[in-house]
């Protein structure tokens, strides 16, 4: 009884750490899509040439700031402009012929590995001859550099809180039934038996329900949800279009091993600290 005990906290606990463990970490997949999103916008010189425009392509693409970045010609600048300004009224672009009002207007579209390194890379860019500006999204930037690390110090935290409650339950758990066995405790090391091997059954019970106690969780939780990504894409298709689930295998490459040290390592822990105090005799 002791032992299911046990196990049943261990599964509610891992359980609760692996739902967690799957909202953040959809959530930060989440953030890093917008994050993609944001780009630094490199504008040149009336005087600058071809030739330092590559240049300038090439230093951009040692950055270690850098994702990808794409070099827009002064004709494209226009086209996607006028798409979207004479949207409608594509005859008024068209009175312009070849000429082009964003002559000279050529740019980079520089997208970030991380948005919290846009300071670093704008400072350096902005260094650079030939660059008239860098424009980037500094409020958008700010923000998701802000959530994101919101998100790591309430998950770390809320993982503290569950490991600390599982550890305290199990070496509750496990003290109950040491208690209950105390006498027999005593009787062995009165007659020479050592403190491993006192010790070693109820690590081993310790190590078993950890184990037993973070596989059946896991295994739920992996059902639960492929089943509830497919019901909710199913059932709200708006949802399609603004949300993007991380596929199940994606999460429970991290999840599974995850769980399974922290099922095994809370239930050693749990089990050796507490029998260690009932050794003396």
């Amino acid at each position: 009884m002791f032992s299911l005990a046990s196990i049943a906290t261990m599964a509610a606990c891992i359980f609760l750490f692996g739902l967690f463990f799957a909202i953040v970490t959809n959530f930060q997949a989440m953030v890093k899509n917008a994050e993609e999103g944001v780009a630094v916008t490199v504008l040149f010189k009336d005087d600058v040439t071809p030739q330092q425009i590559a240049e300038i392509g090439d230093k951009i693409k040692e950055r270690p700031e850098v994702s990808a970045y794409n070099f827009k010609s002064a004709d494209d600048a226009w086209k996607e402009f006028s798409q979207v300004y004479f949207e409608g009224h594509e005859d008024l672009a068209e009175g312009f012929g070849d000429d082009n009002p964003l002559q000279k207007s050529e740019s980079y579209e520089i997208y970030l590995n991380d948005v919290s390194m846009q300071d670093s890379l704008v400072t350096y860019l902005e260094s650079l001859q030939g660059v008239r500006e860098v424009r980037r999204s500094e409020i958008v930037a700010n923000t998701l550099s802000d959530f994101n690390r919101l998100i790591g110090y309430v998950s770390a935290g809320i993982i503290l809180i569950l490991l600390c409650v599982a550890v305290f339950l199990i070496s509750n758990t496990v003290m109950v039934g040491i208690a209950v066995r105390k006498e027999e405790i005593g009787i062995m090391k009165l007659i020479g038996a050592t403190d491993f091997f006192v010790r070693a059954p109820f690590v081993v019970e310790g190590i078993l329900i950890g184990l037993i106690g973070s596989i059946l969780p896991l295994v739920l939780l992996y059902f639960l949800y492929s089943r509830l990504i497919v019901y909710i894409m199913d059932k709200f298709n708006f949802l399609s279009s603004m949300l993007s689930f991380l596929p199940v295998g994606t999460v429970f490459r991290t999840l599974a091993p995850v769980g399974l040290v922290l099922g095994v390592g809370i239930g050693f822990m749990g089990s050796f600290t507490t029998i260690r105090k009932h050794l003396k005799v």
